[in-house]
């Protein structure tokens, strides 16, 4: 029986959270080494495949660099060839015949197999560090390709051709390709139909190893995605998306390809909290804080999102998001904490004067009034006497004589609390 690892998506050198912790780079590290140590070195596979964007990055730091050799040295010393090909992240770009996989290959950490200039796949040759395919020892061919973008559907017919004309393999073939399949991902364009795929199966592929898309899927027991090692983004926690590394053995029948998601990955929490109109920004604070002390313990050292949802009765600008959120990790001790506002301000209708079916126009600008108030939760209680306070006093304002130091005396004098605010509403 043959066993191998199936990693794709590494992005070694990721940084979109790095405004938020810098630490957040050194995650994809920490779960490519873990990824392969369990399931590589320790389960002793016979091979491990990386099918696309080793690095986040086309250009990379050194330290970036260190990061891949060190993984990649550690399953060298076990005895353990790693195959991998380019994704749109790390290939080449036009014009440009080296990258840094490239440079890994010539160090003998991987084989990087690719099609010759000419897209023709040769076998692998030890002395010039090139070829199309390899046959390991244990009875497998494994075949590389390049990135091919919009272009993909006509290499894979050259593809298909190429592995008709080549010489019997052993065992089984396994393709390395880096390209999404159609209807996996929402939103996603240039993801391939199944038909496009299918002369791969039938010039020969048992295991087509796929990358590119970020989460697992496994079509027909010929087609497998991974997913991506770590999370690139919070969309891609592990309850929404499950995503990992594929543990495959081949033996008689179809592949066994079993996801492992139980290295070490960064964890990821996303909560909702839906408010009310009667929510103050009092009130949304002290939800948050008593969510975040029900969920302390899982909150800790994860990544965290806590979105706002519903409608509220104040505007957007009262609650502090920003100084909020950093109270809210300090409280959750989170490694990073993201607080999303998506609620919605009160809606308020009223008519149109001049229409037929429109009443008088006072009574319209009172129920504008009174809309204004109730939108906002400190005054919803008290919106119909406050509105008829506003129509006296927008009546005196009207007034050839107003007098309007005696208006400031006059609103002084009213209380928010008191019962009788309608009364001295009323009175002119």
């Amino acid at each position: 029986m043959v066993r191998f690892l199936h990693v794709a998506d590494v992005h070694l050198g990721y940084n979109k959270y790095r405004q938020d912790n810098p630490s957040r780079m050194l995650d994809f590290f920490r779960a490519f080494d873990s990824a392969l140590e369990t399931y590589a070195i320790q389960a002793q596979v016979d091979f491990v495949l990386i099918a696309g964007d080793l690095f986040e990055e086309r250009m990379i730091t050194p330290g970036i660099l260190n990061q891949a050799e060190y993984v990649l040295d550690k399953v060298r010393s076990a005895g353990i060839p790693v195959l991998a090909i380019e994704g749109n992240h790390d290939n080449c770009p036009y014009g440009v015949k080296s990258n840094w996989l490239r440079y890994l290959c010539e160090k003998d950490y991987l084989y990087l197999l690719e099609p010759d200039e000419t897209g023709t796949l040769q076998p692998w040759d030890p002395e010039t560090a090139r070829g199309g395919y390899v046959d390991l020892p244990c009875g497998v061919r494994v075949i590389g390709s390049q990135w091919y973008g919009a272009s993909a559907p006509r290499a894979i017919q050259q593809l298909a051709r190429q592995i008709q004309a080549l010489p019997p393999a052993a065992g089984a073939t396994i393709l390395l390709f880096h390209h999404g399949l159609e209807g996996q991902v929402c939103r996603y364009q240039g993801a391939l139909r199944y038909n496009e795929l299918l002369p791969l199966r039938q010039a020969g592929v048992d295991y087509l190893a796929l990358g590119h898309i970020h989460r697992h899927y496994a079509v027909e027991d010929w087609i497998f995605n991974p997913g991506s090692i770590e999370a690139n983004s919070i969309q891609e926690n592990q309850q929404q998306n499950p995503r990992g590394v594929l543990l495959v053995n081949l033996d008689q029948g179809p592949p066994q390809a079993e996801l492992k998601r139980d290295y070490w990955q960064r964890p990821i929490h996303r909560y909702t909290l839906t408010l009310t109109p009667s929510d103050t920004v009092s009130d949304v604070e002290s939800q948050l804080q008593q969510l975040v002390q029900r969920h302390r313990s899982d909150m800790a050292e994860a990544i965290v999102e806590v979105t706002l949802k519903g409608e509220v009765g104040f505007e957007r600008g009262e609650l502090s998001v920003r100084s909020l959120q950093g109270q809210l990790q300090e409280a959750a001790a989170a490694f990073i904490f993201r607080l999303g506002f998506a609620a919605t301000a009160v809606a308020y209708q009223t008519y149109r004067d001049g229409t037929a079916a429109s009443p008088p126009r006072a009574q319209i600008e009172e129920q504008v009034f009174t809309d204004l108030l109730a939108s906002v939760a400190e005054y919803r209680d008290r919106a119909q006497p406050l509105a008829k306070a506003l129509m006296r006093m927008k009546e005196d304002l009207l007034q050839p004589n107003a007098n309007i130091p005696d208006l400031y005396q006059w609103l002084a004098s009213l209380s928010l609390e008191s019962e009788g605010w309608e009364d001295q509403g009323r009175r002119g």
